[in-house]
């Protein structure tokens, strides 16, 4: 079952299954040329929250899952929040303060936002440290996230990266999640 913390922002409700620290193991499997590349690893995923309206998210990878000898893969950092237009009461650009009261201060007023799939909709900002900045747009439904990339943006020195999709679900209380990504001239897979 879940328990939801009552000082949650309304609005963090619906991804409100995500908060907290979640750690296990999978496998990445991707062809690049005619090799294809196939490693276990460990992860860390944190979903915090500090009194706005989104979620805080820091991913952590490390290959080497026995005793003490992980490698670290990759790391993300970014921000999960649902889609809707920003207000006067929003803060931003940058630092200037928003004016006026919150607009989705209920239930309510957030139930609003549901989708004709009786979802809602989501906007992910992920960060990575190689120089690729991916904004994900999707759905959250229940214990369940589809997300698919609407814009990667890359340093001149980043590898090549066009396009991701991420599914993430609850099952029996363990997060379980995949991540499809079209890189180094493959397809989506």
């Amino acid at each position: 079952m879940i328990e939801i913390d009552s000082s949650l922002p309304p609005e963090l409700v619906p991804l409100s299954w995500l908060i907290g620290v979640w750690e296990g193991s999978g496998i990445v499997d991707y062809k690049v040329g005619d090799d294809t590349r196939t490693v276990e690893f460990g992860q860390r995923i944190s979903f915090s929250h500090d009194g706005f309206p989104y979620l805080n998210y820091n991913s952590y990878t490390w290959v080497g899952l026995e005793g003490d000898d992980h490698q670290p893969l990759v790391s993300e950092t970014g921000y999960w929040r649902l889609s809707r237009q920003l207000s006067e009461s929003d803060t931003g650009p940058g630092m200037l303060p928003g004016i006026g009261a919150p607009q989705f201060t209920d239930a309510e007023a957030v139930k609003t936002l549901r989708n004709e799939n009786d979802g809602f909709d989501i906007e992910v900002a992920l960060l990575h440290p190689g120089g690729v900045s991916e904004l994900y747009l999707g759905q959250v439904k229940g214990p369940r996230i589809d997300l698919g990339t609407d814009a990667i943006m890359r340093s001149a020195t980043a590898k090549e990266h066009s396009a991701s999709t991420r599914l993430y679900g609850l099952v029996d209380n363990h997060l379980l999640w995949a991540w499809d990504i079209a890189a180094l001239g493959q397809e989506l897979t």
